[in-house]
């Protein structure tokens, strides 16, 4: 999931070096709206990319939900996470955000970018302001 701000933040933010050569998993990769991959393959050229999304569409190469990530690929798997504007949607987000934790290599990167204003009320996230 993706929209314009998205694609500002990452040519603005991201160090290309930081990409090369290593490897990147999508977290909620499916193409809504655009997507950051075709920016950090050609730019930023990683090793190997994988995109993974609870339903399958353009940029998802594994349907995988994102509470499930361990158990599909394993701990310390990836230098580079990315997740944009995913984590709002989850239903169990704290389970999403320690499995992106465990997949990641131990020097790696976790690049997340989410709405602007949020708030956790009773275990889930509530929209504010998008």
């Amino acid at each position: 999931m993706c929209n314009v701000r998205v694609i500002e933040f990452f040519i603005q933010n991201i160090n290309c070096g930081e990409f090369e050569g290593k490897s990147v998993i999508e977290v909620g990769s499916q193409y809504i709206n655009g997507s950051v991959r075709p920016f950090i393959e050609k730019f930023a050229r990683p090793e190997f990319y994988v995109g993974v999304d609870i339903s399958p569409g353009k940029f998802v190469d594994e349907i995988v939900p994102g509470e499930k990530l361990v158990d599909k690929f394993g701990k310390d798997k990836f230098d580079i996470v990315v997740s944009t504007e995913m984590l709002e949607h989850a239903k169990n987000w704290q389970s999403v955000v320690n499995n992106l934790k465990e997949i990641l290599k131990p020097d790696g990167y976790i690049y997340n970018y989410k709405i602007k204003r949020i708030w956790i009320s009773r275990g889930s996230i509530r929209f504010l302001e998008i």
